[in-house]
């Protein structure tokens, strides 16, 4: 006898939150072993006996990486679907980042972050599809659900690794190894309970996949320059505060800045949670969110004390609430069998904004003399936003 429609419901129900719980680990898993490594960057500095400029290398690592390997991820979810894909992602992550401080080498760090990072690209280029395939009825939901996973998964690295990982463990090098089983085990239960290609109708007949992206297609320039924006706004800023303040006598607000502009993404994943389906597809929110941008820009240039730590939470705010936006449009704008495509190239484009604009605003300030045009680029991605927010009303949505 089939089964009342209530059970059904029920069932569908169930699997609805299984596939948004296994969301939000794999979003956690993004960042736990990257976020794990600034706060012993002077353990690492004084141990390997490295230089500001190696330094700047290994936090760059990630970003160069997450460019550059996203459309080779593109052609790993081609071959082995979302499921095998994004759990090899996550095991290269761990072992990558479990590794890292095995020899007391440089090499071997840089070698074992790029492996690191290499993981996290995989597993960035197939969330989109997963979002896809398992939720397919909450894409922006789902999208606003693993998205707050990747923001928890920022903050827990940085506020627990000092106070509590390394008094446990005893070594920063324990301390990697440390945040990389959590993402073995994600990794484990992912392969374990996520939907199979059966469940998720993926792969259920013999179709070849195409991997490497339509450049031609304008909704991938667009889709990066708009990630592009949360990247240049995220990254310089983090970058730019504190010789900025520290310039302008008000170093005793550094650390205040820098809090703000990481705490104040929780609050916009929270706002996220409860109204990204209302807001999906939708220009007037990032167009809002571009008027923000521009305006705590200048609340940090032209302001001071209390008014540069408001601004910098509101542009972490920002970027945090643009981050969700854009990255539920692939799977909303894209046919199923091309959401990976898109998705890689969109992160190609928008990392390697967050390792252009850092460098432009570093050679304005340089060249000039005048602290405050380090901040022209990225009040400038605010206008860019703005400018680009309104194409996607223009551009065909997908159905099923």
């Amino acid at each position: 006898m089939p089964a009342p429609a209530g059970a059904d419901r029920t069932i569908s129900r169930a699997r609805m939150l299984s596939a948004l719980l296994l969301l939000w680990l794999a979003g956690n898993a993004l960042r736990l072993t990257i976020l794990a490594v600034p706060p012993v960057i002077p353990l690492i500095h004084d141990q390997l006996h490295m230089s500001a400029t190696q330094i700047g290398i290994l936090t760059g690592l990630p970003s160069m990486l997450l460019a550059a390997a996203a459309v080779p991820g593109s052609l790993i979810v081609a071959l082995l679907g979302v499921r095998s894909a994004l759990v090899v992602g996550l095991l290269a992550t761990a072992i990558g980042g479990a590794l890292r401080g095995l020899f007391p080498d440089v090499g071997w760090l840089y070698a074992m972050t790029i492996a690191t990072a290499g993981g996290v690209a995989i597993m960035q280029v197939t969330m989109p599809s997963a979002v896809r395939a398992w939720v397919p009825e909450r894409i922006a939901f789902a999208t606003a659900v693993y998205t707050n996973g990747l923001l928890i998964g920022e903050v827990l690295p940085v506020a627990l690794t000092l106070p509590l990982v390394l008094p446990l463990v005893g070594t920063w090098q324990w301390g990697f190894v440390f945040w990389s089983v959590p993402v073995a085990a994600i990794a484990v239960v992912i392969l374990t309970l996520a939907p199979g290609p059966a469940a998720t109708m993926e792969g259920s007949a013999p179709v070849k996949r195409r991997w490497w992206p339509d450049w031609r297609d304008s909704l991938i320039w667009r889709l990066g320059f708009m990630l592009g924006t949360v990247n240049a706004v995220y990254f310089a800023t983090n970058a730019f505060i504190p010789d900025y303040l520290r310039g302008h006598g008000q170093g005793e607000w550094i650390s205040a800045a820098l809090t703000g502009l990481n705490a104040g993404q929780l609050p916009a994943s929270a706002l996220m949670l409860a109204f990204a389906s209302r807001l999906q597809l939708k220009a007037w929110p990032i167009i809002a969110v571009g008027v923000t941008c521009i305006a705590a820009t200048a609340g940090i240039v032209f302001g001071s004390g209390p008014v540069v730590v408001a601004a910098a939470s509101l542009l972490g705010f920002s970027a945090a609430s643009i981050l969700i936006l854009v990255l539920a449009l692939p799977p909303l704008l894209s046919p199923p069998d091309d959401v990976h495509r898109v998705t890689a190239a969109m992160f190609t484009i928008s990392y390697s904004c967050a390792v252009i604009i850092p460098i432009i605003s570093g050679m304005l300030w340089d060249l000039s003399g005048i602290a405050a045009l380090a901040f022209a680029p990225i009040g400038f991605s605010g206008f860019l936003l703005i400018m680009l927010a309104p194409a996607i009303n223009h551009v065909p949505r997908t159905e099923g």
